[in-house]
C-alpha cells in the first residue's frame, strides 16, 4: 500500500529540480512565450516561514506533487506552484495540496486567499471555482480573450478562509 506525505521544503532544494522542471516545461507548452515578459523574479525567503510555505506531495518518497504561498498582503496569502505531476493527474492531488496549502495558511494566521491561474489552465479554474474560489474576472466560454489586450493573461481569484473575518470594503 503507497503511502503518501506532505513534507516542507526550501523552494530551492535540489529534489524539486524534476518537478520544477514539470511544471514550467508545461507552462512552455501551453503558453509559449507569452508570459516571458512580465515573469516576476521570485525571491526564495517569500516561501520561507513564518508567513511563506512550500509544500511537496510525496507517495513511497517521490515527489508527486507541489504547492506553496507567500504573503499577498497581511491578511492574505497568495497561493502558487500548485501542479501535479501529469502521468499523475485526475487522481485529487492538486485539491490535496490546495486543502493542505489552506489549512497550514489558515493555521499562519491568514484570512484569505489570493491565487491566480492562466486562461489555458480551464483544469484549474474548474478546480479553484469547486472549492469555493471566487473568480475575479467574468467567467466565459473562451478563456482565450483573457490572453488579449487589455488583459494580462492571469485570472485571479479570492477566497475567504477565516469565516470570523470581516471582508475588505
Amino acid at each position: 500500500m503507497s503511502q503518501q506525505v506532505f513534507r516542507e521544503v526550501s523552494p530551492e532544494a535540489p529534489e524539486l529540480q524534476p518537478i520544477l522542471t514539470g511544471l514550467f516545461g508545461e507552462y512552455e507548452a501551453r503558453y509559449g512565450d507569452f508570459f516571458r515578459n512580465s515573469k516576476e523574479v521570485e525571491q526564495t525567503e517569500w516561501y520561507l516561514a513564518p508567513h511563506g510555505l512550500f509544500i511537496v506531495l510525496e507517495r513511497d518518497g517521490e515527489i508527486i506533487a507541489m504547492g506553496a504561498y507567500k504573503p499577498y498582503d497581511v491578511h492574505t496569502a497568495e497561493f502558487k506552484r500548485i501542479w501535479t505531476r501529469s502521468d499523475l493527474r485526475r487522481q485529487g492531488l492538486a485539491l490535496l495540496i490546495l486543502q493542505e496549502l489552506e489549512r497550514r495558511a489558515l493555521r499562519a494566521g491568514y484570512q484569505r486567499i489570493f491565487l491566480t491561474t492562466g486562461f489555458r489552465q480551464p483544469e484549474a479554474v474548474h478546480l479553484y471555482i469547486g472549492h469555493g474560489y471566487q473568480p475575479q474576472f467574468e467567467l466565459r466560454d473562451d478563456m482565450e480573450i483573457y490572453g488579449q489586450p487589455p488583459h494580462d493573461g492571469r485570472l485571479r481569484f479570492l477566497k475567504v478562509i477565516d469565516v470570523h473575518s470581516k471582508e475588505p470594503a
